[in-house]
């Protein structure tokens, strides 16, 4: 998936996120809204994983160990440093709030899947690297966030673990399978797979617009009467983006990346904001909004810091 091919509504992610939130809180306002929008979130987010593993090129992991330094040491990033680091940061900060520690271990161990790509692409960094991370990003989170979740979350809130298993099955195998299915059917009618194709990318935002608004209509009013709530997680956050922008920086200077490397390996350490884990918490721990919204609160936290990331990139470009 280039990034030139991305939709509109991918490309303004971030913003659709934002009005979502604020239609949501709208509609909480009204008591069936508030009631019963609780319905549409798992089926939504369902809806739009499927569509995020159609695009996904699990064919093409190969593709990224052609680079294999660049690819290994951000995987490592992404998958041993930053689960401790991210603990380490809500024992900090969040140690009085479980619910929004667990969404903070989350959030974090879920490497972003689709918008870091406009962020290398607005950095001048290697796109067609970071495009062959992608699947890698996505198969690993996959693999491993329910094993997170145990060993990381299992101390902090009760986590019946057959219950995860289940869900996992729900929301992540079950579309993925689907997805694959899928795939082999679009390979033996090329024209309608294209427009299938073209209908799922142009949609999967959309349906993670509508989980995201019909969430906040049913657990906005958490929000409302914590608005402290973002405040908390706001200095986790961006030490996360400091520290890990700071080590990529080192990193890249002691692996001798290239400028186009040292770019999409920030981004791909950096960027967050992945649906698997809205996904899960909103299936699995649906008695504790406030992981949930911890996921929504982050990527608030992200867009400007990322806007700020890859302006930093380029003036260190000039500067070389």
């Amino acid at each position: 998936m280039e990034v030139s091919n991305l939709k509109w509504t991918e490309k303004f992610q971030s913003l659709l996120v934002i009005a979502a939130i604020f239609i949501g809180l709208a509609l909480g306002q009204i008591p069936w809204f508030s009631k019963n929008t609780i319905y549409l979130i798992v089926p939504a987010l369902i809806v739009m994983l499927y569509g995020v593993f159609l695009n996904t090129p699990l064919n093409r992991l190969g593709n990224a160990l052609q680079n294999y330094k660049v690819t290994g040491l951000s995987l490592g990033i992404n998958f041993l440093w930053t689960p401790f680091f991210a603990w380490g940061l809500g024992a900090i900060f969040l140690r009085d709030t479980p619910d929004l520690w667990v969404g903070l271990i989350m959030l974090m161990v879920t490497p972003c899947t689709d918008w870091y790509l406009i962020f290398t692409r607005i950095a001048k960094g290697d796109v067609t690297l970071a495009t062959a991370l992608l699947p890698w990003n996505l198969l690993l989170q996959v693999i491993l966030l329910p094993i997170y979740l145990l060993i990381f979350a299992g101390k902090l809130v009760n986590i019946n673990t057959l219950f995860l298993l289940e869900n996992v099955v729900l929301v992540l195998v079950i579309p993925l399978l689907l997805a694959l299915i899928s795939k082999r059917l679009i390979q033996k009618n090329n024209h309608l797979g294209q427009r299938i194709m073209l209908k799922i990318a142009a949609n999967q935002t959309v349906f993670l617009t509508i989980a995201i608004a019909a969430m906040f209509a049913s657990q906005g009013q958490i929000l409302m009467q914590r608005p402290d709530l973002l405040l908390k997680m706001l200095m986790p956050v961006l030490i996360f983006f400091g520290v890990n922008f700071w080590l990529g920086q080192l990193i890249g200077h002691l692996a001798k990346f290239s400028y186009e490397e040292v770019a999409c390996f920030n981004c791909t350490t950096l960027a967050r904001n992945s649906p698997i884990a809205l996904a899960i918490a909103t299936s699995t721990f649906g008695e504790r909004p406030l992981i949930a919204l911890a996921l929504v609160i982050g990527p608030l936290i992200e867009l400007p810091v990322m806007v700020l990331v890859s302006q930093s990139l380029l003036r260190l470009r000039h500067q070389k």
